[in-house]
């Protein structure tokens, strides 16, 4: 079954952001290789070149490289990893904190509201 994808961004940057949130989230392991621009492509029901413009930029973004005729794998660069980790949820809890302001919530409620989501009291 074909991915979804938005008209907000184009398809190949989507498709790097797909792969490098399962590099992040350790679904694709350290090392680990991962699907052929083919296979990938397949999957995603995208051309393959649209599937190896994505995987340009996460080599480009250090999340992956080539090992000559044996394909793509992700980084076993640990500390990058982490360091990209960290730099992603700095910037989804701005973009919380941007749209809780725009909305009207003040620090302190905002702290609120997040403690009870946690705590699994969602309203």
């Amino acid at each position: 079954m074909a991915w979804t994808f938005d008209e907000r961004s184009p398809i190949y940057a989507q498709l790097a952001q797909r792969v490098k949130m399962k590099i992040l989230s350790g679904e694709l392991g350290s090392g680990q290789q991962l699907p052929t621009v083919r296979e990938l492509a397949e999957e995603a029901g995208v051309n393959p070149n649209t599937m190896q413009r994505a995987y340009t930029e996460l080599e480009h973004e250090g999340l992956v490289f080539t090992r000559r005729t044996a394909g793509r794998y992700v980084t076993e660069d640990v500390a990058l990893l982490a360091a990209i980790r960290h730099e992603v949820a700095g910037n989804e809890i701005k973009t919380f904190i941007d749209n809780m302001k725009h909305v009207g919530f003040m620090e302190e409620e905002i702290v609120a509201e997040l403690s009870n989501y946690m705590k699994g009291e969602e309203r």
